[in-house]
C-alpha cells in the first residue's frame, strides 16, 4: 500500500499529465456497518474544469466527497490529487494542499465583519507569529498586501460595498458567495462544493454559477460539485458523474447523461 504522501507510480504520473488530472479516486469503498454508502468508485477531475455528481438522496454523493476530503478513511480504494496519494491525510493537511471543502449553509463567522472574515481565511498571517510580529515593518507589509487581496476578491464577486458589514447582515446568496470568496483566500486551488445553490433563488443562483465559470477561465480554479438543482446547474458545468447505490451508473457531458435511461430510472426510483 502506498505511504501518504507517495507519488503514483511513473506510468500513471504520465497518463496523468497527458490528461491534466487532478483530483481521482480509484476503486473507493465506504461502508457503515452493513451499508455499502460508496461502492468501488473511481472518477477523475482534469484542472481547470466543473465536475458535478449528481444522483437521487442516498446514492452516496456526500459519502464520497467526505473520503476525498479527509473527512472519512474508505475501507479500501485510494484518493489522489496532485499525483500525491492523500487517502487517510486529516482534512487540515488536504486543505494545506490546496483541496478545500465547502458546505451546503456557509460557516462563516457572523459576529465578524465581511472583511474580517476574508482576513482570517489567510493561512500564515506574519502578525500572528510573535517574532516575525516584532519585526513591525516586515508584517505590516503583509498585513497591507493581504487586504489588498481581500479586497480584490470581494470585488470580484461584488461584495466590496460591504465590506464592514457584518456577515450576519448578508442575504443567502451572499453568504454563499463570501464563502467562496474566503475559500480563494486560503490559497484553495480545487474546491470540493456541497450544493452550492440550495436555497437560492434561480437569478441569483444562476450568478453563482456564472462566477464559478468566471474563476475556473480566469483563475483556473478547480471544482467537484453535488448539486440537486439540475436545471440550472448543467448549462454550466463539463462533466457530469451520476451515483446511485453507491457505484457510478453514468459519465459524460451534461446532456448526454441526464438523457441516460439508467439515471432517469434512478431518479424515478429514488
Amino acid at each position: 500500500m502506498a505511504s501518504l504522501s507517495e507519488p503514483r507510480p511513473a506510468m500513471m504520473l504520465e497518463e496523468e499529465k497527458e490528461e491534466d488530472v487532478v483530483l481521482e479516486t480509484s476503486s473507493v469503498r465506504k461502508t457503515f456497518g452493513g451499508v455499502v454508502a460508496v461502492d468501488d468508485v473511481s472518477i477523475q477531475v482534469k484542472k481547470g474544469t466543473i465536475t458535478m455528481i449528481i444522483g437521487p438522496n442516498g446514492s452516496g454523493k456526500t459519502t464520497l466527497i467526505n473520503v476525498i476530503s479527509g473527512f472519512y478513511l474508505p475501507d479500501r480504494g485510494r484518493v489522489y490529487y496532485k499525483n500525491i496519494d492523500i487517502t487517510g491525510m486529516p482534512p487540515h493537511k488536504i486543505f494545506e494542499l490546496g483541496l478545500v471543502r465547502t458546505f451546503q449553509i456557509p460557516r462563516l463567522f457572523h459576529n465578524l465583519t465581511v472583511l474580517e472574515n476574508m482576513l482570517v481565511a489567510y493561512p500564515g498571517n506574519p502578525g500572528e507569529n510573535i517574532g516575525v510580529s516584532l519585526a513591525k515593518k516586515r508584517w505590516l507589509k503583509v498585513e497591507e498586501e493581504v487586504v489588498e487581496k481581500a479586497f480584490r476578491l470581494l470585488k470580484f464577486f461584488n461584495l466590496d460595498h460591504l465590506w464592514d458589514s457584518p456577515a450576519s447582515n448578508l442575504s443567502g446568496g451572499q453568504m454563499k458567495l463570501l464563502d467562496v470568496a474566503r475559500t480563494l483566500m486560503s490559497g484553495a486551488e480545487t474546491m470540493l462544493m456541497d450544493e452550492p445553490i440550495a436555497g437560492v433563488n434561480p437569478a441569483l443562483a444562476h450568478e453563482i454559477f456564472s462566477y464559478l465559470v468566471k474563476l475556473k477561465n480566469e483563475m483556473k480554479i478547480t471544482f467537484l460539485i453535488i448539486e440537486h438543482r439540475l436545471e440550472i446547474a448543467t448549462r454550466y458545468v463539463d462533466w457530469v458523474y451520476a451515483m446511485a447505490r453507491g457505484r457510478i451508473i453514468s459519465q459524460g457531458k451534461p446532456k448526454q447523461v441526464l438523457e441516460d435511461p439508467l439515471v432517469i430510472e434512478s431518479y424515478l426510483e429514488g
